[in-house]
């Protein structure tokens, strides 16, 4: 049994001496929130990484709503549109990227560490590299061909509001479209140039913007 002595040594809290700071309670609200949105499938690790990146005043790894499973995907990669929109939020406005950076993002979100050494093989990338690039690449593994890539990177990199055109500067279009054509090696220079031409037709009258249904029209040459 402890003497009166020792109970007197030991330190007493009581609710006045706990200071609990004004902002935490909507902290801990936000937080809660972009882990039901998010639904990591590390709570842990995503959670360090979630405070990590609001103490560093960085995007968080949030998806913008709670994404249902993608009935077209090819496999279960972990990777979906939404992760890859979180990704290219944290990712995209630095244009050259790190692997390593990349790599820590990619991890924070539990994503296969195998699915990110592929596509660093398959795009060549070294030590660091153009994101947009990495991001098709990334793309290209929720479809089953490069129009189904395309149709991503629209819905992803467009300025419209969600369920609009999904519209994108034709020089990026053509950027990122000759890269993974590139990359496939079986999409003839010919093939290229015919969507390129194709398509140009209905840029001039888009103000230089180009959207899936221009490429998904029957009248356009395939993609691949």
């Amino acid at each position: 049994m402890p003497t009166s002595a020792a109970k007197m040594d030991e330190p007493y809290y009581c609710s006045q001496q706990i200071n609990i700071p004004p902002e935490l309670p909507d902290i801990l609200k936000q937080f809660t929130k972009a882990a039901i949105r998010t639904q990591p499938k590390d709570v842990l690790a995503w959670s360090a990484a979630y405070f990590r990146a609001l103490s560093k005043n960085e995007i968080p790894p949030v998806k913008e709503r709670l994404e249902m499973p993608v009935a077209t995907q090819k496999i279960d990669s972990g990777l979906t549109q939404g992760l890859l929109r979180v990704l290219n939020k944290q990712l995209g406005p630095k244009l050259t990227v790190s692997a390593s950076l990349v790599e820590e993002k990619w991890c924070d979100l539990a994503l296969p560490i195998e699915q990110f050494q592929d596509i660093v093989r398959v795009g060549n990338f070294t030590s660091s590299f153009e994101w947009n690039k990495f991001f098709a690449l990334a793309a290209s593994t929720l479809g089953d061909n490069i129009t189904d890539a395309m149709k991503t990177i629209c819905e992803i990199l467009t300025s419209d509001p969600e369920g609009g055109p999904a519209r994108i500067p034709f020089k990026l279009f053509q950027e990122l479209y000759c890269f993974l054509a590139e990359v496939d090696g079986e999409i003839s220079s010919q093939q290229i140039t015919d969507v390129i031409t194709h398509l140009q037709y209905d840029v001039e009258k888009q103000d230089g913007y180009v959207m899936p249904r221009n490429f998904l029209s029957a009248d356009c040459p395939q993609l691949s």
